[in-house]
């Protein structure tokens, strides 16, 4: 047997070796990449479920408060306050489970008041220039301003390590 075929089926089995120690690689990555998309789908769905139960809270309020003869615009802010507060104790308990912390509500003022002037200027909005109802006009402005103010809180909020304690 030449030298070369004495050496050809360690080539091989090291080409095999390499290639399974790539593979075994990969399948560890695709696995930790799956670990962090289920993280971050199931954060994803405890942020609509917080949401839902925001637009709940928010909307009666701010219907309650229009049959009290409350003007609309303080009533739209008012019912967006409720559901601000219940966003941020679900939120930080459950959606991240991170602490209470001093910059973590600084941060989540931060958004809701830009939310609360978001939801505000657009009600105003639909409603006097799109001419609908004060009911439909609110109901409208609720899926855009939550799904802004829910992807600041995700991606400033509750994202520094040393917010959740």
């Amino acid at each position: 047997m030449s030298e070369r075929a004495r050496s050809l089926p360690a080539t091989r089995s090291t080409t095999t070796r390499s290639m399974t120690t790539r593979s075994m690689t990969t399948r560890s990555m695709t696995t930790r990449s799956m670990t962090t998309r289920d993280r971050v789908f199931n954060q994803l769905c405890r942020f609509a479920t917080v949401g839902v139960a925001n637009t709940l809270l928010s909307y009666a309020f701010y219907t309650g408060l229009v049959a009290a003869r409350v003007p609309y615009p303080v009533a739209g802010g008012a019912g967006f306050a409720a559901g601000a507060l219940n966003g941020y104790i679900l939120n930080r308990r459950w959606t991240f489970a991170c602490s209470d912390s001093a910059k973590a509500r600084a941060r989540y003022l931060v958004v809701q008041f830009g939310g609360l002037g978001a939801t505000t200027a657009l009600l105003w909005l639909v409603v006097t220039l799109g001419a609908t109802g004060r009911l439909l006009g609110y109901a409208l402005t609720i899926p855009i301003v939550t799904l802004a103010t829910f992807s600041v809180n995700r991606s400033w909020t509750f994202a520094d390590p040393r917010v959740a304690g």
